[in-house]
């Protein structure tokens, strides 16, 4: 009974964890792009939170195992989830650091130009705006472009880590 109570919380935790936490870090580099530091601090906000939740994963997968350890799939496992929750560090920091760089930027803006929607969408979040149309070449790709390359990189990395794990599971659990 105690085995089926830990396997529950262990499924629990990655599905209510890992959702959550891959689509916030998939999705900062569109808010990035788009200048929206609100939505960048939130979303690093989602990050921090669900990667400390994510550790119930591992820790309910340890007390799991019970002494299986010696098995190379949960070796493997445990192994490429450490991985990606050291990728998930990078992540955050770079998230963090381009939340700031979009603050320095918003602060260096003309007061007067600035729109009242985020650059690139009109009221209704559709098509860009006539102004954005305007906007210079490079304008919108200067700002975090190294962090938002970096977090779309890692984060699809820790997708791919965690689909690993998915199949490792399934296949000898």
């Amino acid at each position: 009974m105690a085995d089926h109570l830990l396997l529950f919380f262990h499924i629990g935790f990655a599905i209510f964890t890992l959702g959550p936490l891959t689509a916030a870090t998939m999705s900062t580099p569109r808010y990035i792009r788009k200048r929206n530091v609100v939505v960048v601090r939130y979303l690093h906000r989602v990050t921090q939170i669900y990667g400390v939740a994510s550790l119930g994963i591992f820790l309910f997968g340890l007390l799991l195992a019970q002494g299986e350890l010696a098995e190379v799939w949960l070796s493997a496992s445990m192994t490429l989830f450490i991985v990606a929750l050291v990728l998930l560090l990078i992540v955050e920091r770079d998230q963090r650091k381009a939340a700031h760089l979009l603050e320095v930027a918003a602060a260096e803006e003309p007061r007067e130009a600035a729109p009242a929607e985020p650059a690139g969408t009109d009221e209704k979040g559709g098509e860009a705006t006539e102004a954005a149309k305007e906007a210079p070449a490079g304008s919108d790709g200067d700002i975090a472009q190294v962090e938002r390359g970096r977090l779309a990189a890692m984060s699809g990395v820790v997708a791919l880590i965690w689909l690993v794990i998915l199949v490792l599971m399934v296949w000898n659990g």
